[in-house]
């Protein structure tokens, strides 16, 4: 959710503290703030905070001249407290300063033991309780990292921080438990930030740090220590983030650009099968072939789309592989009594990898005695991955915009392979399934270029939907979740409030909302259930509804005054899911345009949601 940058340098690295919270932005922030070391005789903290965008920041930045070699900044999503400059961060205690993502559960207590040590608290966060209390130990510490070490020790919850303070210039300290960070590697300079993204302009080696650790940044190098603190080294990885990947181009937001990119992205993602004719479990990592040949059932996890990609991946479990499955929202599931399955596969999907329900409810899984997890995720160092022992990486590079987009169609690219995987271990695969099934996976990029060039039908039927102030999506069978995920797009960032429901339930109560104002999109490709969701739809004529239906040449439904249809290019069986998702899409898109809402970062809403 919030956005971590930190630097010690010997230059002034207050532009790239300004430019990596820039590049930030897209995880959803209400608030942003700065706090930097003046030259090295004469240390003075300045605190500079702005309650709105960047932008704001960098203006008080300008204008006050800042300049420093050694400061933090940070990005905050409310959660304790309203968005205001009072709650923005950094907080101070004296001549220090931090900056916190996550939430801290044991804030009240810590509250209650501070002031009656006489500190005084300013904001209404929990966030502020870290600033005095490393402020109260740092004075019987050696140097700010011990202060921050025996402060992470004391915290209950989940939380990445940044300290700097005048006492110890030229050194930021830094903790993390279940909130992500990570360090930049420089020459004569380092780096720290919760996301590889805020240091593309500065470094491209980075070290993730382990949960637990803490660490510190000076010019001349970093120092961490394990949860233990004992000093230990944590290897460098060179970043595949490039500049070019987050940059926006010729597109208008990057939503538009990541709809656009879905058929390069999912093609990336099927690289290790694009002239193979058979799929293998060495896929999933070294010990899949061991750990999925005898799976007895699929327990699956996620949030938000990632469980729309679940929920789709349950009906090809059954009706490919014959494997029973389950699709739980982690937020729930973590909190459920559940039976587990000890021969099972527990599958979490997560973008980000840092999802915070998503990696508690795989440790509460991990706790019931299930071995056999398989992370699927679009971040190579993120904590899902490290934690599980099998892994599947989407490759569809930086994800921008709030709204998922190309995250979810390469997740159902991994989820199918998987599918198939496990329908030949179970012997429910023959050779000439496989290698149709492989083929038609193989065409999907080339038929998502297709379907992209309805935009300009689509457009015109947002320009209706941006007028409306409820939506009703339909689909049935495997294109249930679809509409599920339409209804998620189009709410997420026109504000227009959106339900989807499996056809079949129209009459058990949804059919009372139908009127000429409620528009119903349906998801109707010409499969099986066809016929069963025309029946649907005329039920929704009679009353007077209004029906936009994105269909394919397999499906017989006339257009008329009240029935617009956009029929995609073709049928593509199993995986039309990916296909029909595409035009929701850009109809959520669209319809937003003509709103005039923010696309790519709408209110209250952030990408990466670390905190429960």
């Amino acid at each position: 959710m919030c956005g971590i940058v930190a630097a010690a340098s010997r230059r002034d690295i207050v532009p790239v503290l300004v430019e990596g919270l820039r590049r930030l932005e897209y995880r959803g922030y209400d608030s942003a703030g700065v706090a930097v070391l003046g030259a090295q005789d004469r240390p003075q903290l300045k605190r500079l905070r702005a309650a709105g965008r960047v932008a704001e920041l960098a203006a008080q930045i300008d204008a006050h001249k800042l300049v420093s070699e050694t400061g933090i900044a940070h990005t905050r999503w409310a959660t304790h407290g309203a968005p205001s400059e009072k709650n923005a961060h950094p907080h101070v205690s004296g001549g220090l300063a931090v900056v916190h993502n996550g939430i801290i559960e044991n804030h009240e207590q810590i509250r209650t033991r501070l002031t009656g040590e006489g500190y005084v608290f300013a904001s209404e966060t929990d966030s502020e309780v870290i600033a005095h209390l490393v402020a109260h130990l740092r004075r019987t510490s050696p140097d700010l990292l011990s202060a921050v070490c025996k402060t992470a020790s004391e915290l209950v919850g989940a939380f990445a921080i940044a300290v700097v303070s005048e006492d110890d210039p030229h050194v930021v300290a830094l903790a993390r438990k279940g909130a992500p960070l990570l360090l930049g590697l420089g020459e004569g300079e380092s780096f720290a930030a919760s996301d590889a993204s805020a240091l593309i302009q500065v470094t491209s080696r980075v070290v993730y740090l382990e949960d637990g650790d803490c660490a510190e940044i000076r010019p001349d190098g970093v120092r961490v220590l394990d949860a233990r603190g004992i000093r230990v080294e944590r290897a460098a990885h060179l970043s595949e983030m490039t500049a070019q990947a987050v940059e926006l181009g010729p597109y208008r937001h990057y939503m538009q650009k990541e709809i656009f990119e879905q058929p390069g992205a999912l093609a990336n993602t099927l690289e290790a099968v694009a002239a193979a004719n058979s799929v293998q479990p060495g896929l999933f990592g070294a010990e899949a072939a061991a750990m999925l040949k005898d799976v007895s059932s699929v327990q699956i996890v996620a949030c938000g789309t990632s469980y729309h990609a679940g929920m789709v991946a349950r009906y090809w479990l059954e009706s490919i592989a014959h494997l029973p499955a389950q699709v739980d929202i982690a937020s729930e599931y973590r909190y459920r009594a559940v039976v587990p399955d000890r021969r099972g596969l527990f599958v979490t999907i997560s973008q980000s990898g840092e999802t915070a329900d998503t990696l508690a409810a795989l440790e509460y899984a991990k706790s019931l005695g299930i071995e056999r997890t398989l992370s699927i995720c679009n971040v190579p160092e993120s904590s899902l991955v490290r934690v599980s022992r099998l892994r599947f990486l989407t490759r569809a590079g930086p994800e921008i915009g709030v709204a998922s987009t190309k995250a979810f169609t390469t997740q159902l690219g991994a989820l199918f392979l998987l599918v198939l995987v496990l329908a030949k271990l179970g012997r429910h695969l023959s050779p000439q399934a496989e290698d149709g099934l492989l083929k038609a996976l193989r065409h999907v990029p080339a038929a998502l270029g297709k379907v992209l060039e309805t935009e300009p039908e689509v457009e015109r039927w947002a320009a209706r939907f941006a007028q409306k102030q409820h939506v009703l999506f339909l689909g049935r069978g495997i294109h249930w979740p679809i509409a599920m995920e339409g209804a998620l797009k189009l709410k997420e960032i026109s504000y227009i409030h959106a339900e989807a429901y499996a056809a079949g339930e129209l009459k058990h109560g949804p059919l009372a909302l139908v009127d000429r104002d409620m528009p119903v999109v349906a998801v109707a490709p010409g499969d099986a259930l066809v016929e069963k969701l025309k029946s649907n739809l005329q039920e929704v004529r009679a009353r007077g509804g209004e029906l936009y239906v994105f269909a394919d040449r397999e499906t017989q439904i006339e257009a008329s005054d009240t029935v617009h249809v956009i029929r995609l290019p073709e049928h593509a069986g199993p995986l039309s899911p990916i296909l029909h998702v595409v035009p929701l899409q850009l109809l959520a898109y669209h319809a937003a345009l003509a709103r005039g809402t923010d696309v790519d970062k709408p209110r209250n809403l952030a990408k990466s949601v670390t905190v429960e």
